[in-house]
């Protein structure tokens, strides 16, 4: 037992390392290509941010483990929105100026409501996971097209900033681009090797050490750029961040997943844990939006509500857990 706990925490530290180098070398080469700060805040940092679910999922379905990779990919999207956004919020009100993200949240509801009927039978099977891939493909069109006509969006500055910030020549951007590349496959493999086999010992399925240990350590990176974030004052990059990391999630992760191998998820996925995600997104989203003229904000009394509701959550998953 003490070998795989060992290589689960060691694939998490070499993991939230890699991938924050991954993401700054991928985000400073992307500006050096002459991307505008709005697609790289898009696509490039929400690809960079869901690389380590992305790199998990994959090797556990290469691996024979499907349950694992669907339970990391939506166990993210519940630390992603109760962890990063509602801890980050408790530290400090959100406002939300950003039209780009208030687009973006409409579709994120979708494609949740999408992977919710791909669940209904228990089962992803191959050509819905193709589905997800394809919805990706459009989405990514989609996000350049509207990068190119859109000029005056407050996540141009937030994200300009953020990469003045970490400023880096051309050489430097490419080796950290690749280095975090190289390392994230190899803490990935690390850490699914340790969690199946944690697993294993404790008798309970690789779904739920996904939805738990899995999830939550692929998130850290969200946390760890969302404080940062708010640090600098940069509100919609903690929220882009959480809502283009689900986006990625939900798509790119599930449906490299299933492609892969088909996914036994089980009705328990659809009944507890795709319902709350939904419910949490739901949340997030009825926070964000301005309606009867209350601000376009994410207060600490709605941080802390989505903070509870991910922590009840993590209780009962770590009671199923002791129990079984």
């Amino acid at each position: 037992m003490l070998l795989p706990l060992v290589g689960v925490v060691i694939g998490l530290v070499l993991l939230i390392w890699s991938a924050e180098k991954f993401i700054d070398g991928a985000a400073a080469t992307s500006r050096w290509l002459g991307l505008s700060p709005l697609l790289i805040g898009m696509l490039v940092i929400g690809f960079g941010t869901s690389a380590p679910e992305m790199m998990v999922s994959v090797l556990a379905a290469l691996q024979g483990n499907p349950g694992l990779a669907v339970g990391n990919a939506y166990g993210s999207n519940i630390a992603n929105i109760g962890l990063v956004l509602g801890f980050v919020a408790l530290m400090a009100p959100l406002a939300v100026h950003s039209s780009v993200i208030r687009k973006e949240m409409p579709l994120l509801i979708l494609v949740t409501l999408v992977t919710g009927a791909m669940l209904w039978d228990g089962w992803v099977s191959r050509w819905e996971a193709a589905i997800l891939l394809v919805a990706l493909a459009v989405f990514i069109i989609v996000s350049i097209v509207r990068s190119k006509k859109q000029s005056n969006d407050p996540l141009i500055d937030d994200v300009a900033g953020s990469l003045d910030s970490k400023p880096m020549s051309r050489g430097k951007a490419i080796m950290w681009t690749l280095i975090g590349l190289v390392l994230l496959v190899a803490s990935s493999r690390l850490l699914v090797w340790g969690a199946v086999e944690i697993a294993q010992r404790f008798g309970v399925s690789d779904l739920i050490i996904g939805l738990t240990v899995v999830a939550v350590g692929t998130s850290l990176p969200e946390l760890a750029s969302s404080i940062s974030a708010l640090r600098r004052n940069e509100h919609d990059m903690v929220l882009g961040n959480v809502v283009g990391s689900n986006l990625f999630n939900s798509l790119a992760v599930v449906g490299l997943a299933g492609v892969i191998a088909p996914i036994d998820a089980g009705r328990e996925v659809l009944v507890r844990d795709w319902s709350i995600m939904t419910c949490m997104t739901l949340l997030m989203i009825l926070f964000a939006f301005s309606w009867r003229g209350r601000p376009r904000r994410i207060n600490r009394l709605e941080g802390g509500v989505l903070f509870t509701l991910f922590i009840a959550y993590t209780c009962y998953m770590v009671s199923i857990v002791v129990l079984s």
